[in-house]
């Protein structure tokens, strides 16, 4: 299943290489739930809250609660949730899951502690978690820090804290040059949860093949240069 992806930043719909370098950018944000409205889920992320330069609250708040009336889309929201309260505010605003990232990780070690508080208010069928790598070592904090830790050593430890995992190949995020297929059929035998996988899918031959290991493909950047038709 392919999972279309708005990524927020400074008010705009964006499309990164890598995280870092803007390749487009959509002022009518509200336009792209009219583009992707016969997908049954969305991906919603905060980029400024994940690097911690500021927010889009309003907008995200507004995109959540328009998608799921109006359009009847199911939604993942993620991006700088590192509290509790965040997680709660957001789950407020009926997303569907919270995806969390950066926050399952102190010290380079799994944030169980974190974990349980957060388990205490939202069910796991409502967690999802992001484990983003490059080079293999999973990264935090807007994929500019890099842990010692890889996503399929931490997997099974985190099972009991989510429902799924968000999986994305950073050094293949927005270039379009194809799905590390390989990388992720060692993630699926990592695990016995569902996993989405992101990072430089661009053909719906891709998005089978993911299907075949038995996994949804968030895309972003093929989506909006329309070339998945």
């Amino acid at each position: 299943m392919l999972i279309p992806c708005i990524d927020l930043q400074r008010g705009q719909a964006v499309q990164l290489v890598h995280g870092r370098k803007r390749e487009l950018a959509v002022a009518d944000v509200f336009g792209l739930l009219e583009k992707f409205k016969s997908y049954p889920w969305l991906h919603l992320i905060d980029l400024d809250a994940a690097i911690g330069t500021g927010d889009n609250n309003a907008l995200a708040r507004e995109l959540c609660l328009h998608a799921r009336k109006r359009y009847k889309l199911k939604v993942r929201v993620g991006g700088g949730i590192r509290t509790t309260a965040r997680a709660l505010e957001i789950a407020k605003w009926g997303a569907d899951q919270i995806i969390i990232g950066s926050a399952a990780f102190r010290e380079g070690k799994i944030n169980a502690r974190f974990f349980r508080q957060l388990l205490e208010k939202l069910a796991p069928a409502r967690i999802v978690i992001a484990l983003d790598a490059s080079r293999g070592h999973i990264t935090v904090n807007g994929w500019r820090r890099k842990l010692a830790l890889r996503p399929e050593d931490v997997m099974s430890q985190l099972e009991a804290f989510c429902s799924a995992f968000l999986c994305t190949d950073v050094d293949r995020e927005g270039t379009m040059t194809g799905a590390n297929l390989n990388w992720f059929r060692k993630l699926h035998e990592s695990t016995t949860h569902p996993i989405i996988a992101a990072g430089g899918i661009k053909t719906h031959r891709e998005i089978g093949a993911l299907e075949k290991i038995g996994m949804d493909a968030a895309v972003g950047m093929a989506v909006y240069k329309n070339r998945l038709r």
